[in-house]
């Protein structure tokens, strides 16, 4: 009897320590998980989780949890990475002085300007954002020069390892990571918006202007402000910016809010190419900040991209294969296409201020210019050389007296007559160029059925969170207008992990994937 006792206790405590010991497994695991410095790190250390056997809600609780944070210095802290195509950057993270790592902090990355003025990737200034301060959080100040502007891909990059390394370090509200700048930081937080969107919560540009990134030696065709749609944006711009005054900005900014980006404009009539105005906006801006974070697993969702593999995922979207489908949406709404207002033909054909050709009949040719003038004045105005006819009367009201001087055979002509242009219809104008061909992808979801809508895509892959859809049941994805799944979708320890270990977000964990191919 004793020895059955015996034998029954043995059996009893292998039972308990089994447990026990597939715990202190699990914990040391994860442990080497946490302590990961990249993702490329964490991606490895997925095997010796996975062969712990825990079960999968073992492991999501897990990750829901997170690492353990512990205390670190506050001030300043000077940083580097090097990105994937070997550039190295140096970036500045300015921690609150009461940090506390059992709190999570938000997030504001702050973009400079003077972009071009700057010829080497060393920091400048104290790291911190001085007079753009506002609600308690820590800041993220990175540094761009000539050969690595903020409209480049290696800087998206840079942005995306900065996000994932201060995340590892500090106690990040990952739902409350901002993309805000000034000038060039302005506009880059634009071109960061259209290329990479999942870790922020919004995008806040002070005196930008989108279609800087129109030029020609900026705009690679690969730029899609269909993207913008899918956060929300502050913008602030001055009325005396000499650079991007509002009168130039207005039309686009309009032109975003009726193809449906959400935009929290805030002109500013008396401003220059400053921010004298900031004492006056910090409140709103931060309150914009605080009423509008991230969701992790967004019920809609728009993407797209151009022929490379780089930048083919928002949130649970990812983008497999471009190639155009018999079933394709037509008439996708394209921002890309603004429309413009009706325009005034004047007439005058011109280089600069000189004119080269005259529409016999027009405006122009009534009242007696001539090819070969250049325009001096429009009444007591004088006409800047980059201007052209067109735009230096651009502020005559059609009906009023105009008296032209002009450079005739180097001598002196005046010209009087009524500014009477001819109205005419104007077709959209592209804002930027297209370089090939590109696929895009609108996602709505309702429960556990999610609608697509596609153009140029052949494949795409929907991240499944158990958050959003319930896996226990049968998920459906209708593809313009065609059922191209239903059934269901097992969850997996693997996928769960490999998306915790690229994304180190506590918030947007994924079981399962679901790969659909339009080709089939």
């Amino acid at each position: 009897m004793a020895r059955r006792l015996f034998v029954l206790a043995v059996c009893v405590s292998a039972i308990v320590a089994r447990p026990a010991a597939r715990t202190a497994a699990a914990d040391s695991a994860f442990a080497a998980f946490w302590a990961a410095s990249s993702p490329e790190e964490a991606g490895r250390l997925i095997e010796p989780i996975a062969r712990t056997g825990g079960t999968f809600d073992e492991v999501y609780r897990r990750l829901q949890r997170g690492r353990l944070y512990p205390a670190r210095d506050s001030g300043v802290v000077q940083m580097d990475n090097r990105t994937a195509d070997g550039v190295e950057h140096f970036f500045a993270v300015d921690v609150p002085g009461r940090y506390d790592p059992a709190r999570r902090y938000q997030v504001r990355i702050q973009l400079h300007g003077g972009v071009g003025g700057r010829t080497t990737n060393a920091p400048v200034g104290n790291g911190t954002v001085g007079a753009l301060t506002g609600a308690e959080q820590i800041y993220i100040v990175p540094y761009a020069w000539a050969d690595a502007p903020w409209w480049s891909p290696d800087q998206v990059q840079n942005l995306a390892a900065i996000v994932d390394r201060v995340k590892r370090l500090y106690n990040v509200d990952e739902n409350r990571v901002v993309l805000s700048g000034v000038s060039d930081g302005a506009t880059g937080a634009l071109y960061v918006a259209m290329r990479e969107t999942t870790p922020f919560a919004s995008i806040l540009p002070l005196n930008g202007y989108l279609l800087v990134l129109a030029l020609r030696d900026i705009d690679d065709g690969l730029i899609f402000a269909n993207n913008l749609r899918n956060k929300p944006i502050f913008a602030v711009n001055g009325g005396r910016d000499p650079l991007y005054p509002t009168r130039v900005v207005d039309p686009t900014i309009a032109h975003l809010i009726h193809g449906g980006v959400s935009v929290d404009y805030h002109p500013q009539p008396n401003a220059a190419h400053n921010t004298a105005w900031w004492p006056e906006v910090k409140d709103l801006y931060e309150t914009f900040v605080r009423e509008h974070p991230r969701q992790p697993l967004p019920d809609t969702l728009t993407w797209e991209m151009g022929n490379s593999a780089a930048f083919n995922r928002a949130h649970w979207l990812v983008i497999d294969r471009l190639g155009a489908q018999k079933s394709d949406a037509k008439g996708l709404a394209d921002l890309n296409e603004m429309a413009m207002p009706p325009s005034a033909d004047f007439g005058a054909r011109s280089v600069g201020k000189r004119i080269n050709r005259v529409v016999p009949g027009s405006n122009a040719a009534r009242i007696g210019l001539k090819a070969g003038d250049v325009l001096l004045r429009v009444n007591d105005r004088s006409v800047a050389a980059a201007l052209d006819v067109a735009e230096a009367l651009g502020d005559e009201p059609p009906g009023s007296k105009i008296t032209l001087m002009v450079a005739r055979d180097n001598a002196p002509v005046e010209l009087e007559g009524t500014y009477q242009p001819q109205i005419v219809e104007t077709p959209p104008k592209p804002l930027f160029a297209r370089g090939g061909g590109s696929g895009r992808v609108d996602l709505t979801r309702t429960g556990n059925v999610v609608t697509a809508t596609t153009r140029g895509v052949a494949a795409f892959t929907l991240l499944l969170s158990p958050e959003q859809f319930d896996l226990a049941r049968p998920v459906k994805v209708v593809a313009n207008g065609r059922t191209v799944f239903d059934g269901r979708v097992e969850k997996n320890v693997r996928t769960l992990l490999k998306y915790a270990a690229s994304d180190n977000d506590r918030t947007m964990l994924f079981g399962a994937e679901l790969r659909i191919d339009l080709a089939k």
